[in-house]
């Protein structure tokens, strides 16, 4: 099958608007959180979280297109833009036949939420009469952001939307890259992004007690693997990452950050929220991303770890990884610790980093983490406080979503 690259980043997210400024503020040990300022979340048990900071839509596009958009699909024209500048294309200049060969799968958990409550907000709020707007269900639906893309670029080729909660945008990716593999494609743009800081949604996750409550130390609440940490940090942004057939990356001189090698996925079949204590679908996940790279465990020089600073939910995962990886100690680090969790956009953004982390020789550090929990599995090489300098030849990227979807991703230092 067709070897796949890297050529394009553009990222979103509460730590930076750029891939350099996120980069910089990970590798800095910054955290995203503080106070919610999208609403006013005073009677919440929850009151902060990852926003998204300083971010200008009218960068990207004309004022009168963001009526069309939602804040999800802002991000994701943003983010995109971003990579397809980076990876030097030009979309304008390329002929029809070779636009039939660019794709755009593109992941998000929630959609147009927010669109979606204000509309039913307005509506329940006046007197009845239905005014919603005619860009309610194009502004709110989750394969809107995919399509919207393609129409920006003339983009002709595979064109949906993926949705498996929070290993939605990991899932796009792996998708992304079969289709090169295969040769449906020669290029696609994949990523997810996420606008779900919204009321619904934190009241919600609040309900099911994923939040962390740690309202008086928003900066400290993401603490993964620690042993007093209670729960989440909701994000926000997105993502994106341009994937190349080797040869058409060559042909055109591209930069290449690192190679796409292997991508797997599974099935906890456990609970709706829930994981399971023997972390059966990380592991299931984890072993076919390294079959279908071909690998052995002991090969991985890093894992960024889905651990979102929920109880059973980073211990299940480091269980899993465990089993894969037996006596072996592969470094693994939390990057959730800093960005919070972007739910949906997860995967891509975490993407970014474990890229980077291939081609720069760098494993970034969980912050927050004081205390290990004992319960963890004996053994843990946790990256914590610092990075870590360290040549990488593999590294793998873990996503998990309700509903026990889980989908990891391999990465290689590109040699040609």
């Amino acid at each position: 099958m067709k070897r796949v690259v890297i050529t394009g980043l553009g990222a979103i997210t509460p730590l930076g608007n750029t891939v350099e400024s996120f980069w910089a503020n990970i590798l800095a040990g910054k955290s995203g959180a503080a106070l919610l300022t999208r609403f006013d979340a005073s009677k919440f048990k929850t009151r902060f979280g990852c926003e998204v900071k300083g971010f200008d839509p009218e960068a990207y596009m004309e004022k009168k297109e963001l009526k069309k958009y939602d804040l999800f699909t802002q991000y994701a024209i943003a983010a995109s833009d971003q990579a397809i500048a980076d990876a030097g294309l030009d979309f304008k200049s390329m002929s029809a036949e070779e636009r039939y060969e660019v794709g755009v799968i593109w992941a998000s958990g929630n959609g147009g939420i927010g669109t979606f409550e204000q509309q039913l907000k307005e509506y329940y709020e006046g007197d009845g009469t239905p005014r919603f707007s005619p860009f309610l269900i194009p502004r709110m639906i989750i394969d809107i952001a995919a399509g919207a893309i393609s129409i920006r670029h003339g983009l002709h080729g595979p064109n949906y939307a993926t949705v498996s909660a929070c290993a939605s945008s990991n899932t796009a990716l792996i998708n992304a890259f079969d289709t090169i593999r295969m040769g449906k494609a020669t290029m696609m743009i994949a990523g997810g992004s996420e606008a779900g800081i919204t009321p619904s949604s934190v009241g919600g996750f609040n309900a099911s007690q994923a939040l962390s409550r740690r309202n008086d130390d928003p900066e400290g609440a993401s603490r993964p693997f620690d042993r007093d940490r209670d729960g989440f940090v909701i994000g926000e942004g997105g993502g994106a990452l341009i994937l190349e057939e080797l040869e058409h990356a060559l042909q055109r001189g591209a930069k290449i950050y690192a190679e796409l090698a292997g991508g797997g996925m599974a099935a906890d079949a456990y609970h709706l929220t829930g994981t399971p204590p023997d972390g059966i679908g990380a592991m299931l996940g984890i072993q076919r991303a390294l079959k279908d790279a071909g690998i052995r465990p002991e090969q991985v020089g890093y894992v960024n770890a889905h651990a979102t600073s929920t109880g059973q939910g980073d211990i299940s995962e480091l269980v899993g990884i465990k089993k894969v990886f037996g006596d072996y100690a592969v470094p693994v680090s939390a990057t959730k610790s800093m960005t919070g969790h972007l739910l949906g956009a997860a995967g891509a953004v975490e993407s970014i980093i474990t890229a980077l982390s291939v081609q720069q020789g760098i494993i970034p550090a969980t912050i927050n983490t004081a205390h290990p929990d004992e319960a963890l599995p004996e053994g843990m090489n946790l990256v914590l406080g610092k990075p870590l300098q360290q040549s990488l030849e593999y590294a793998l990227n873990n996503t998990f979503g309700f509903g026990g979807h889980t989908a990891s991703t391999v990465f290689k230092q590109y040699r040609s």
